[in-house]
């Protein structure tokens, strides 16, 4: 009898997905392993397949079905229905959530925001020139650039960041327990609740003002919805793009010659950015679903009812799709990754997290071209018991 292999699967090199990845989508590209908690899914492995996951309507995203395979123990299974936001919808009723906040993302609303999101990388970078050295970059720029912009276009004080980031590292940490997890999720809705609340008399112009005002003209405001709205994007907003700063500019700083291009030429940072994007791919198996529909995938018969997991990590280092897909070639040009999701339930905000990266990484190692990191890469300490990959702390100097 073949052993069951465990999921999530262990790393051996923390710039490289677990090696166990090539083997599988090479000898067995879906394969079923067993979950924290003992109950066990299907893993899909290739690229192909798992765009073929994201946009097959009988594969569900609906995250409050008992049977979805939650990676952690409780998942959302605490929430109630009242309580979805689209990344846990399906169809029509996905496609209505979506469109109503589309507008918030539209390439002239972000073009707008590109002199404000400067501003805020020139400010973090200033901290961190003015601040010891060597200094942590986490601290001073990666989790600041993108909470500020988040908050912003929301409408969230800054103020309160220290509060939402604490409860949404625990909200994406394996490790919490189901109490600690319900506690900060409710802490965070509780918080949305409030703050959507004090702008309902005077509507401010920002992401949540203008959603109360759309959504009243429409007849289908409710404030809990908008809370669940405003957690999701909060908590989506800088976790994710905040990682991703912190671990481009490890791989830059290894690589110079790669750091040389961009330096060289800002035209190519857009490339470096999608490089940087397929390389990472930190959110690796938010790509979950259950199958409603039985359906055969890579050869492999799924019913309806079991869990799925569409590993993007493993799907963006496929060589069928990327030729030498385990290195970093900023001139690859690839924008066929799926470190966004693919498919109806494709990243929101992924135009906004490609405007930040580019920013953060054309000023930066402008304005301090002498950066180096400050300790050796096997004493930084990684995210590897968390559901976004990246870093806790990174000394850099200059």
């Amino acid at each position: 009898m073949t052993a069951v292999h465990e999921f999530p699967m262990t790393r051996t090199c923390p710039f490289a997905p677990p090696a166990v990845y090539e083997k599988i989508r090479e000898e067995q590209p879906v394969l079923q392993v067993r979950l924290p908690g003992g109950r066990q899914a299907w893993v899909v492995s290739r690229h192909e397949d798992v765009r073929t996951v994201l946009s097959d309507r009988r594969f569900s995203a609906d995250r409050l079905d008992p049977r979805f395979p939650h990676l952690v123990e409780g998942g959302t299974g605490f929430r109630q229905q009242d309580e979805r936001t689209m990344n846990s919808m399906d169809g029509l009723e996905h496609g209505q959530a979506r469109r109503a906040v589309l507008g918030e993302f539209t390439a002239r609303r972000l073009e707008a925001l590109r002199p404000r999101i400067q501003r805020i990388v020139d400010e973090r970078i200033d901290a961190l020139l003015t601040g010891p050295n060597p200094g942590d970059l986490v601290t001073t720029v990666s989790l600041p650039v993108p909470s500020l912009v988040i908050c912003e276009m929301l409408g969230v004080p800054y103020t309160d960041h220290d509060f939402f980031e604490t409860h949404t590292t625990k909200l994406v940490e394996f490790s919490t327990t189901p109490e600690d997890r319900r506690a900060s999720l409710e802490a965070i809705r509780g918080y949305m609740v409030d703050l959507i609340a004090a702008k309902e008399q005077e509507p401010s112009d920002d992401l949540l003002g203008r959603q109360i005002v759309k959504l009243r003209e429409g007849g289908t405001y409710r404030r809990e919805t908008l809370a669940e709205l405003g957690l999701l994007l909060l908590a989506a907003g800088h976790e994710t793009t905040a990682n991703m700063i912190s671990l481009s500019v490890v791989a830059f700083l290894r690589d110079p010659e790669q750091l040389a291009l961009i330096q060289a030429d800002p035209g190519k940072t857009l490339d470096a950015v999608e490089e940087m994007l397929r390389y990472w791919s930190i959110v690796d198996a938010a790509t979950d679903r259950l199958c409603v529909e039985d359906v055969e995938i890579g050869g492999q018969r799924i019913r309806a009812g079991e869990g799925v997991l569409a590993l993007s990590y493993s799907a963006n280092r496929d060589r069928r799709a990327f030729s030498d897909p385990d290195e970093l070639d900023i001139t690859r040009g690839a924008r066929h990754h799926v470190a966004f999701g693919f498919g109806p339930h494709q990243c929101l905000g992924q135009n906004l997290a490609r405007m930040e990266l580019q920013t953060v990484f054309d000023t930066l190692f402008r304005r301090v071209p002498t950066l180096e990191l400050a300790a050796d890469v096997n004493e930084l300490s990684f995210k590897e018991s968390a559901d976004v990959y990246g870093l806790y702390r990174l000394p850099v100097t200059w």
